[in-house]
């Protein structure tokens, strides 16, 4: 197993146990960070992106599917799996309210690390399976 790898595995474990400080740790202070609800650029911005996704799935946790690695680089498809119990701000600032409903969403995670911190994460997922998912009308 390459370093590259066991950068993203200690930032998948330290994201399902929810302990930021660990996560952080994983990542460069200058990492820029893109999720379907935009970008995140630093460790601080990260941290906010995080807190607010973790308040609207307090038990969300990931389930690796596949990974690949090549040099500095992963990719893992993986499921976000939890439930929506506090508000969640969808694209355009819009905001949910809790629905109880479960999330199982699937994903893909694409990370560079250099010098054993990730540069850049790139998150994708289909937003509106997730909001449909939450019972959110698509219309």
């Amino acid at each position: 197993m390459g370093e590259a790898r066991q950068v993203r595995d200690r930032y998948n474990a330290a994201f399902n146990a929810h302990d930021m400080d660990a996560l952080l740790g994983t990542v460069s202070p200058d990492g820029a960070f893109l999720t379907p609800e935009g970008m995140a650029e630093g460790r601080e911005q990260l941290r906010s992106y995080l807190e607010e996704f973790w308040a609207a799935f307090p038990d969300l946790h990931t389930v690796v599917l596949e990974s690949f690695d090549v040099g500095d680089m992963t990719v893992d498809e993986l499921v976000l799996i939890g439930t929506h119990k506090g508000p969640y701000m969808a694209p355009g600032g819009r905001v949910v309210p809790p629905t109880d409903r479960p999330l199982y969403l699937r994903c893909c995670y694409v990370c560079t690390i250099e010098n054993g911190l990730i540069v850049s994460l790139r998150l994708y997922f289909d937003q509106l399976e997730l909001l449909s998912q939450l019972g959110v009308p698509l219309v």
